[in-house]
């Protein structure tokens, strides 16, 4: 089913605040792992959701690359560079979820920080607070 694309955006960005939730409480939990996985993957969602409204294609969903994302959105809005460090979320993509995406460790027990999870929830916080400020100004709703 083909949903009106504000619609779409909107979905997409709703996903994406309930994962960052989702992630804090398993930072607070001290599951490193999977809360630096769902941090990025909250800023990916919130990316796409912006861009979805902005560029009304499909082809924003093609790729998981905050860096991609990213230099899409400041195609559209050089606001974006205030999340440049955004990017880093991207290392956190597939070592946190697959053991084989480290030399010789377990992602559950490698990822212990709990400084690196604070500085990747600040990362994708301050993109999920653009984004909504962004649609917002977009759509004249409340999200």
């Amino acid at each position: 089913m083909k949903r009106p694309h504000k619609k779409e955006a909107l979905r997409w960005f709703i996903q994406a605040k309930d994962e960052f939730m989702d992630a804090e409480d398993l930072r607070k939990r001290e599951r490193f792992y999977l809360a630096l996985f769902h941090f990025q993957q909250a800023t990916e969602k919130a990316f796409k959701a912006y861009l979805y409204l902005k560029v009304k294609s499909i082809e924003v969903f093609f790729t998981h690359s905050i860096d991609e994302l990213l230099e899409m959105a400041l195609e559209i809005d050089p606001e974006f560079k205030e999340v440049m460090e955004s990017k880093k979320l991207d290392q956190y993509y597939i070592p946190t979820r697959y053991p084989n995406g480290l030399p010789g460790g377990v992602p559950s027990r490698y990822f212990t920080d709990p400084k690196e999870a604070e500085e990747a929830m600040c990362l994708a916080k301050k993109v999920i607070e653009l984004v909504e400020r962004k649609i917002r100004e977009e759509t004249h709703l409340t999200t």
